[in-house]
């Protein structure tokens, strides 16, 4: 049983990483979308072209910064990328939200 038990949770864990990728992804399908209208019809600002290109730099810094810890905590390969991703989804949906008003 208790193999079956640690079994399950580990695709818990890969089925919980999948969802959020997916998420993810959506939401950066959006902002795309968003900001390649904006470009189209001029309306977006400088300080939002400067924005979109400075921000991945911070947030791959932050995602490889909890990746690192995860590792070093004995993370496997599940939570690891896990929190990797963490960072990356909070800034889409941080950008969907904001591109939306």
């Amino acid at each position: 049983m208790y193999g079956i038990g640690r079994n399950l949770e580990a695709t818990r864990q890969l089925m919980s990483l999948a969802a959020a990728y997916q998420a993810m992804s959506v939401a950066a399908a959006e902002v795309i979308f968003r900001r390649s209208l904006q470009m189209a019809t001029g309306s977006m600002t400088p300080p939002d072209a400067i924005g979109m290109v400075l921000e991945k730099a911070t947030v791959f810094a932050a995602a490889a910064e909890k990746a690192a810890v995860a590792a070093a905590r004995g993370g496997d390969p599940v939570r690891v990328a896990t929190a990797a991703l963490r960072p990356y989804g909070v800034k889409t949906k941080a950008n969907v939200r904001r591109l939306r008003r």
